[in-house]
């Protein structure tokens, strides 16, 4: 009889729970790094958005701008702080060709014909970026802050 009991083959309780608590402790360790990851992702995927934006504003911008009069090329040229309500470079027209939601797109500034600065708020991620070109720099840059409700 007790040799039937020592044939038989399986785990032992204590055997079990030392394995439930090594998954646990790894659990422990990979949740952060993956919310890290997560986060990395995010921000990224916003940049990337506002950098789409960003070009659809400019290219709609140029455009306004070669097909204005030269009575009115002064006035395109210059600066603008709210979307125009005429012309390519509407807030609708940059959405549609950026492919991206019309009300992530919160404010931009254009000077000289250039956009200077845009803001993309995205509220599902609650991040926004900002992208901002610096007096007298050629190129712009991005940066990704959260938001809060």
């Amino acid at each position: 009889m007790f040799k039937k009991l020592k044939e038989k083959k399986g785990f032992t309780l204590v055997e079990l729970i030392v394995v439930l608590v090594i998954l646990a402790i790894l659990a422990a360790l990979l949740i952060p790094a993956l919310t890290g990851y997560i986060d990395k992702a995010k921000e990224k995927s916003i940049t990337a958005e506002t950098r789409q934006t960003v070009m659809a504003a400019q290219t709609l911008l140029d455009e306004d701008y070669a097909a204005a009069d030269t009575k009115d090329a002064s006035a395109t040229a210059t600066t603008f702080t709210a979307w125009p309500t005429k012309g390519a470079c509407t807030k609708t027209e940059v959405a549609k060709l950026a492919e991206v939601d019309e009300s992530n797109i919160d404010a931009v500034t254009a000077t000289s014909g250039k956009i200077t600065k845009l803001v993309y708020k995205d509220t599902k991620v609650k991040k926004q970026c900002t992208y901002e070109v610096a007096s007298g720099a050629k190129k712009g840059t991005y940066k990704v802050e959260d938001i809060s409700k």
